[in-house]
């Protein structure tokens, strides 16, 4: 079995014998360099798993050795040492392609857990076969899948944009995977769907008998994610007073649960996404500045489907098989014409919009091959429609206009729901609620109405 072998960095004897006698117990072979060009020099004669280095050097920083190992050597994982509480500096590093960072006084604890991390990443990547999970061959994704490579040899805060179901979790999880962490929990969460007054205690937890209710304790979701990734979901959603707490967790790498008299440290790589504009919402004061920073140490964006029109055909064909495997006994297939009516579709929804529009399709025909009419796409939003002329956008509203907005409803859908759950209804109702009899009624199939009646959340049992 081939030793491991690591490069240390530091122009203090002290430090450079500790860290190396650290590595030695670990089974780890060590070489030493008191500057970046003595470094330099060992990094042309030899191939190492890690490599540590101290910030400030005598002919340089940490951050100029970091930025010429990318080149020499790209697959080396460095993690730089830094003074305690000097974050700035650690994100400096992390930006210019560091793994991770130490700071000092170096906690030997941490230190075996990064060392044993790195080398982790590289036998994982040592496979160059690694699949994303990415599906597409368009460039937009051929360039995606090169950068979630890169990032899952890091432990830096990745921050994920891109519009409504455009895959930004599933990019979340492809990175983690391919990670040393992958053998510990992705944990994602909806910063937009935890209640505002239960946040703090589902981020970092409580104590039993805290305050009413908190009848036993409570894991957070750090706590849940310890060794591996936390991913935040909506991450604009979080109110300011969050923000300020999160950003301490962050930062210090450590909560401290409701009601707990101590901090725990923690171990979780943050990664986080939303489909608004996160840059904006900081110009605006909505979203804080120093959080961005933290959180934003490495961008990716993720493109919408329609940007990516060349995948559509393998994307498709790739969700209809996943809908159809739980079903032996019907195989369909899709026609010419509906991918080409799908390449023309703008998918407002992305992704997730081609899944349901797949689905239903799936659920409604009555043939082996799905056709453009079965796809539906008229009754779709995002629907590429003929042009509106100047005389019907300046029209006055009409009565349907108006009955939507005195509704209240928050889309077309909700409305066209509404009206099409009372049809069904009433039709039921006609029938003593005998589905077979009420589809006849209405002039569809009974595996039209049994779907119907599930989108629409009609109880029938």
């Amino acid at each position: 079995m081939q030793k491991h072998r690591a490069l240390i960095i530091d122009d203090e004897p002290d430090i450079r014998e500790l860290l190396g006698l650290t590595l030695n117990r670990m089974g780890i072979d060590v070489d030493t360099a008191a500057d970046i060009s003595s470094a330099k020099a060992l990094l042309e004669g030899s191939n190492y798993n890690i490599c540590l280095t101290d910030m400030k050097l005598p002919d340089g920083n940490g951050i100029d050795f970091v930025k010429h190992a990318q080149k020499a050597a790209p697959n080396m994982p460095i993690a730089v040492i830094t003074a305690h509480g000097n974050m700035d500096t650690a994100i400096q590093s992390l930006k210019a392609g560091a793994f991770d960072f130490l700071t000092k006084p170096i906690d030997l604890s941490s230190l075996r857990e990064l060392i044993l991390s790195a080398i982790n990443t590289n036998t994982i990547h040592s496979n160059t076969d690694l699949d994303t999970g990415i599906i597409g061959k368009s460039e937009s994704i051929i360039q995606l899948n090169k950068a979630i490579k890169k990032l899952s040899r890091s432990q830096a805060p990745v921050y994920i944009s891109g519009e409504s179901g455009s895959g930004k979790e599933l990019v979340a999880r492809s990175i983690h995977s391919l990670s040393s962490r992958q053998d510990h929990p992705f944990i994602p969460v909806n910063c937009g769907a935890i209640p505002r007054d239960l946040m703090e205690s589902e981020f970092f937890g409580h104590k039993k008998g805290t305050f009413t209710g908190a009848t036993q304790d409570k894991t957070g979701l750090f706590q849940a994610a310890e060794g591996g990734t936390l991913f935040l979901d909506e991450v604009a959603d979080l109110p300011i007073d969050m923000q300020v707490k999160l950003l301490r967790a962050i930062q210090e790498k450590a909560i401290r649960p409701i009601g707990s008299n101590s901090e725990l440290k923690t171990n979780v790589r943050i990664l986080s996404a939303t489909h608004k504009n996160l840059g904006a919402l900081v110009e605006q004061g909505e979203f804080r500045q120093d959080l961005f920073y933290r959180l934003n140490v490495i961008h990716i964006s993720v493109p919408a489907l329609r940007e990516r029109k060349a995948d559509i055909p393998t994307l498709a064909e790739y969700l209809l098989d996943k809908i159809q495997s739980e079903d032996e006994d019907r195989k369909l297939t899709l026609a010419s014409d509906a991918i080409t009516a799908l390449q023309r579709y703008s998918f407002p929804g992305n992704i997730r919009e081609l899944e349901n529009i797949l689905e239903r399709a799936y659920t409604l025909c009555e043939t082996n091959n799905i056709h453009e009419q079965d796809l539906q796409l008229g009754s779709n939003l995002g629907v590429i429609s003929s042009p509106t002329t100047e005389t019907e956008l300046l029209s006055e509203p009409t009565k349907t206009d108006h009955f939507i907005q005195s509704q209240n409803y928050p889309s077309l859908d909700d409305y066209l729901g509404e009206i099409e759950k009372e049809i069904l209804c009433s039709a039921l109702d006609s029938v003593r609620w005998n589905k077979t009899l009420a589809a006849k009624k209405l002039g569809i199939t009974f595996r039209s109405l049994r779907y119907r009646l599930q989108k629409l959340g009609i109880d029938t049992d």
